[in-house]
């Protein structure tokens, strides 16, 4: 399963060249994220990523450019990877079967009181095992 979230774009995310900036896309991934991580996941368990969340790393690969219009992106993001101290998620920013980008994050839960990461909770693996799906891949040069 797929979390799917609509993305507005906005006038100023377009760079001299009439797209959107390659940067831009990264706050795309994360106007996600934080739908799918801090929404959607304290709906299913209400204490889930309360303490925090960090980025190790981001893996992007840019497919199509992307101009602006008035109607929102589709990003779909789901989890490839559950371990017990990081999940790692990938996206594609997509119209019907037009891809723009595909990406993979890795996060690591935060203990943002201790400073230092954290073991994922047993709340937070219940709800991102319902998004996981190996078979779809997640490394955007695989």
């Amino acid at each position: 399963m797929r979390h799917e979230f609509l993305c507005p774009l906005r006038w100023s995310d377009m760079d001299a060249f009439g797209h959107v900036n390659n940067v831009v896309f990264l706050r795309y991934l994360e106007e996600a994220r934080i739908d799918f991580m801090f929404r959607l996941a304290r709906q299913a368990a209400s204490t889930a990523f309360t303490g925090g969340s960090v980025v190790a790393r981001h893996e992007i690969q840019y497919l199509k450019p992307l101009h602006h219009r008035h109607e929102p992106v589709l990003i779909q993001i789901w989890v490839t990877e559950l371990g017990n101290a990081s999940v790692t998620v990938a996206y594609e920013i997509k119209d019907g079967e037009t891809v723009y980008v595909r990406a993979a994050t890795v996060i690591v839960p935060f203990n943002l009181e201790a400073g230092r990461p954290r073991r994922l909770t047993a709340e937070e693996k219940t709800f991102l095992e319902k998004y996981r799906d190996d078979e779809a891949g997640g490394v955007p040069y695989a």
